[in-house]
């Protein structure tokens, strides 16, 4: 039960920390670098930093919580991470843009 409970803590920690940057840089990339650089050119100066973030979050979380070294326990803390980030980005599209989840309609229906 308590390497549960750090498992979730460390995820928690995890999205918080990787989506706290994420969510700067992301303000700063559409307020300076996209009427700069355009669209495309200012996600990809966003893309390896915030691949560098999640590498130094991850690394920094696991051993200043000392997060077992198992593959369910470093597994656990991932897929916390990413199903809150999933949360957030799907609630924070909706409301921002008004847009919501639609099924795929594949060409061979």
């Amino acid at each position: 039960m308590a390497a549960m409970t750090q498992i979730l803590k460390t995820g928690i920690l995890y999205f918080a920390f990787v989506f706290g940057v994420g969510f700067v840089l992301g303000s700063g990339r559409v307020l300076w670098a996209v009427p700069h650089f355009g669209v495309r050119m200012a996600e990809l100066m966003k893309t390896p930093i915030m691949f560098l973030v999640t590498i130094v979050a991850a690394r920094w979380l696991v051993r200043r919580l000392a997060v077992p070294y198992t593959l369910s326990s470093r597994l656990g803390m991932g897929c916390v991470a990413l199903g809150l980030l999933l949360a957030a980005e799907f609630t924070l599209e909706a409301g921002t843009y008004g847009q919501v989840l639609q099924p795929c309609s594949l060409p061979f229906n």
